[in-house]
């Protein structure tokens, strides 16, 4: 088939690269997001898809909105037969939606109808489901409601951070997507309709969203901290200032702690919550590096008053 491939972060590289690789299809063109800002200097980057579309050759086209006539013109001069899409991160218009003959077909991240939406691997982590996996389906006009054509799962590890966990999905789901398609082309997938039990949605996680409160469960703690490594990024608060960080763990021991209260070994550095301690991994205080929280509270003095906030 004729494709024109949507997609824009690293996420979305592996099924660029599985339908480059693939005999029976031709990706014709690449759909993606505008450059934005990036770095210290915040220059105008084009995302990864951008970029191995360009190394390979590809035409990349880069509407401001999908419903621009321009981008629609051009879509219908390119006439795919179908649009594959992994996290292209804009909404489709039923002008783009009706181009391709086979419509637009979206690999998500998730067992749907759970976790509908812009997070779904950070909201599995979070609410410490067992098992999530991937989906393609047919996109429609409603957000990730449309017939399921593939699916696979895939278990979350204890250790998981949304970041490892999304990239074996995206992986895994590489080779979903291009088998989808083969499917589609040689007319043997037809698209079953979500289950109307089960329905779940996944809101965009905000750096609000990513502050730790101590006074919740250890367990409620490593989740949450785990759902946003490496986005938007846990954090919490020592002295007035923000202190970014990475996954805990459960702390062998350590007492009785209050909640945000720190004790401070040789090897860790224990913060109470509304259960039992958590050790802190890894830490960024504002302004500098990260490093072992064992490190950052060399040279720091602790008083009754020192508490993570």
């Amino acid at each position: 088939m004729r494709l024109v491939f949507a997609g824009t972060p690293e996420t979305a590289v592996p099924a660029l690269e599985a339908l480059l690789a693939s005999p029976r299809h031709e990706v014709a063109a690449v759909v993606t997001r505008p450059d934005a800002p990036a770095g210290r200097g915040r220059k105008l980057v084009a995302g990864p898809v951008a970029q191995r579309a360009e190394q390979a050759g590809i035409e990349v086209l880069k509407p401001a909105k999908a419903k621009d006539p321009d981008f629609l013109d051009r879509l219908r001069e390119i006439a795919p037969d179908c649009c594959p899409v992994v996290a292209y991160g804009a909404l489709l218009p039923r002008a783009a939606l009706d181009i391709p003959r086979h419509g637009w077909v979206n690999l998500h991240f998730s067992l749907l109808p759970a976790w509908r939406g812009a997070a779904p691997v950070q909201h599995a982590v979070l609410h410490g489901d067992d098992v999530t996996g991937a989906c393609t389906f047919q996109i429609e006009e409603d957000l990730d409601t449309g017939p399921v054509y593939g699916v696979l799962t895939e278990p979350i590890r204890p250790d998981d951070t949304s970041g490892a966990l999304l990239d074996r999905l995206a992986r895994a789901g590489a080779r979903l997507l291009a088998d989808t398609m083969d499917g589609i082309e040689q007319g043997l997938l037809e698209p079953r309709p979500q289950p109307a039990e089960g329905v779940s949605y996944a809101a965009k996680l905000t750096p609000e969203d990513a502050r730790v409160d101590w006074s919740a469960p250890a367990l409620r703690v490593d989740r949450l901290v785990r759902a946003c490594t490496p986005a938007p990024g846990a954090w919490t608060t020592f002295r007035g200032e923000r202190l970014k960080l990475g996954p805990v763990r459960p702390a062998a021991g350590g007492g009785d702690l209050a909640p945000g209260e720190l004790k401070v070994s040789k090897k860790e550095v224990l913060a109470g919550t509304a259960t039992h301690p958590v050790a802190l991994g890894e830490v960024q205080p504002q302004g500098k590096r990260r490093m072992p929280a064992a490190d950052w509270m060399r040279g720091i003095t602790l008083t009754g008053e020192d508490t993570l906030i």
